[in-house]
């Protein structure tokens, strides 16, 4: 009982020790070094020598899989990116001066291409439920202008406020914060 305990134990090893090398030196391996890796593995996994492996003090084989030999092919690193291109607001910052509760206030954002790339807006998202953004959907040509129009609600806040509006587009760096900010007058 305690042999093939050892055993199981032994061929644990063996197998925790197979797979820190092929992650440490297979898996991350560059294409050329996988291509010679997996000759070299090929040609040990045909010989006798590496048919099958003796494992000291116990009756145990453990045969060598010539699958299980090669490396899997090499899976893409990042996701395909658009070009970068830039753009340029006439102004990063509105404030709408003083308001009142429960009322709706809108303001432009006017911005150009300023780029040698189509621009294409991933998304605009406001700081809160307050903050709603709109912005174009297709892409805006090198050169042209478009425009992002944001609406605050402010409900129930009063006193002075400051939110935000992050344009997520195909720029470097991806995100652009525009801001909007306020005094909330309560009414009563």
């Amino acid at each position: 009982m305690k042999e093939n305990i050892q055993s199981i134990q032994t061929a644990l090893l063996v197998l925790i020790a197979a797979t820190v090398v092929y992650g440490t030196f297979l898996k991350d391996a560059s294409p050329t070094r996988r291509s010679s890796d997996r000759k070299r593995n090929t040609e040990r996994s045909t010989s006798p020598a590496a048919a099958a492996q003796n494992i000291p003090g116990s009756n145990t084989k453990i045969t060598a899989d010539p699958s299980m030999m090669s490396t899997p092919p090499q899976q893409p690193t990042s996701q395909p990116v658009n070009n970068p291109t830039s753009m340029a607001f006439n102004e990063m910052a509105h404030d709408f001066g003083a308001i009142d509760q429960n009322t709706e206030n809108t303001h432009v954002f006017n911005f150009t291409n300023t780029g040698d790339k189509p621009l294409i807006i991933e998304t605009a998202t406001g700081s809160c439920g307050c903050t709603v953004p709109e912005f174009p959907r297709e892409p805006i040509a090198p050169g042209a202008s478009s425009q992002i129009k944001v609406v605050y609600k402010p409900g129930k806040q009063k006193g002075l406020q400051n939110k935000t509006v992050t344009v997520i587009a195909n720029t470097q760096p991806k995100d652009t914060r525009l801001s909007i900010s306020a005094n909330v007058q309560e009414i009563q």
